[in-house]
């Protein structure tokens, strides 16, 4: 009498955890690059309240604020910070946010610069100007240029509303 072979075979076995294997070492680095993405964006957010706090001081006043106290929030820029955001500077209207925390030394050292422009231009607004404020993006390192949104990529950015 034959008998039948119940279960799997140990190469069978094998190529089932050599393909796992090769789909965790493609899976793996994709998801650090997403996960630190997703910590950029918290960076963007805080940036987001201090383009309105500028464009707001500026349409009120016809000036770009030249400090945080200026612009009407806390007047230390390390006193806004959060778990991935170290600072955030406002001088003469542009912006930048600090970054910290993401346990990657060189976005650690990395910020995102916000330079109030015309809109349709890379002109930066001076005194005198009275139409709306656009925001050219741009990232200080550029090995991490990758994480921060694509208008943030690349020394000349598209400005964005």
């Amino acid at each position: 009498m034959k008998q039948v072979q119940k279960g799997f075979t140990l190469i069978e076995l094998m190529i089932v955890v050599a393909i796992i294997g090769i789909l965790a070492a493609v899976a793996l680095p994709a998801y650090q690059d997403y996960t630190k993405r997703a910590k950029m964006s918290e960076v963007i957010g805080f940036a987001a309240a201090a383009k309105t706090a500028v464009t707001e001081t500026f349409q009120s006043s016809g000036t770009l604020p030249a400090d945080n106290a200026a612009a009407g929030i806390d007047s230390t820029p390390g006193n806004i910070e959060s778990e991935y955001v170290e600072s955030v500077t406002i001088a003469t209207g542009v912006i930048t946010v600090a970054v910290q925390g993401t346990n990657d030394t060189a976005l650690d050292a990395a910020a995102v610069v916000f330079t109030p422009v015309e809109p349709g231009t890379s002109t930066t607004i001076t005194t005198g100007y009275s139409g709306s404020i656009a925001w050219q993006c741009t990232v200080t390192g550029t090995e991490v240029a990758k994480y921060f949104p694509a208008n943030c990529r690349g020394g000349a950015a598209a400005p964005t509303p």
